[in-house]
């Protein structure tokens, strides 16, 4: 039984200053997928070597979310005002919670003399109201320790949550699950059942799901109900994700909070220099961004 396919979302390119990405989340008709209010693939690219530091993400704040960074190609490294260092590489899971405030930079720093490609995924799942101001972490796991699937020509590793009768060392704060996915030509997979909201992004190739086909670079969005079934024309990777809605969120920037008052405050405490860098990281900083809109509210929920 298929639930009905509810939207499919193409992508759209944004600059990062030398860096291009192609955002999938938040879109104008879907906030949120979820807890998952944000997802930019960044990539495929080939840097040239000397990566350049201006590439780089300098340090910039979030509050109210967890930022999940995972990686098919390349390296990057993570700082924040924890304290953490750590160099991210493929198939590794990078689990930051902002709660009440944490400012991180990602660098090039393993690529920077040689180059070469680089491939990944970023999302944020906002935090329940109950956790928005905990006070923030980071969590690093290799790729040998997240659980991993094989069946019938799909292979798969889950990033976080409970799906396919696995479970992911990470801590999660609300119900969900982030999988990727391998799948050998014209094999398939259901999404799992039992949450509200679920996603399936095409990483590479294509696939099928009814009569229709969809490309790479699409995120195909289902409600709830049933087990969705795609199946991969030709080899193809995908990422599949969802869970429970968590109620209406603001998003500003880089902060994501279900009350507009506190982003106000969060962009005041960055604009004054209160919130502390990472340490050895240098005491550059990504200003706070001229008032372009009010925070937006998610019209989803």
């Amino acid at each position: 039984m298929n639930s009905r396919l509810e939207q499919v979302i193409e992508p759209r390119r944004h600059d990062l200053g030398g860096f291009e990405v192609e955002r999938m989340l938040p879109f104008r008709a879907r906030r949120m997928v979820g807890p998952f209010v944000f997802f930019d693939r960044m990539g495929p690219h080939v840097m040239q070597a000397p990566v350049a530091r201006d590439v780089d993400v300098r340090p910039h704040p979030h509050i109210g979310l967890s930022t999940v960074t995972y990686l098919f190609d390349g390296e990057m490294t993570h700082r924040d005002s924890t304290g953490a260092t750590q160099a991210i590489q493929p198939g590794a899971l990078n689990w930051m919670t902002a709660g009440r405030g944490i400012v991180h930079s990602e660098r090039f720093d393993g690529m920077r003399e040689k180059g070469g490609p680089i491939d990944g995924i970023q999302s944020w799942v906002a935090l329940p109201r109950e956790n928005e101001e905990d006070a923030p972490t980071f969590e690093h796991y290799a790729a040998d320790a997240l659980p991993r699937g094989e069946d019938d020509g799909v292979s798969l590793r889950l990033i976080a949550g409970e799906a396919f009768g696995l479970r992911s060392p990470a801590k999660t704060h609300s119900p969900l699950f982030y999988v990727h996915a391998e799948l050998q030509p014209n094999a398939r997979i259901a999404l799992p059942q039992g949450h509200a909201e679920r996603a399936v992004y095409v990483v590479q190739g294509q696939v099928r799901h009814g009569d229709a086909q969809y490309d790479c670079g699409r995120l195909l969005v289902f409600g709830a109900g049933g087990a969705p079934e795609l199946q991969a024309i030709g080899a193809a990777r995908l990422m599949l994700l969802g869970g429970e809605p968590l109620g209406e969120r603001f998003l500003w920037w880089n902060f994501v909070s279900s009350s507009r008052e506190r982003i106000e405050q969060a962009k005041a405490d960055w604009a004054a220099g209160r919130m502390a860098l990472p340490p050895d990281d240098g005491d550059e900083r990504i200003p706070l961004p001229a008032p372009q809109r009010d925070a937006i509210p998610n019209p989803m929920s």
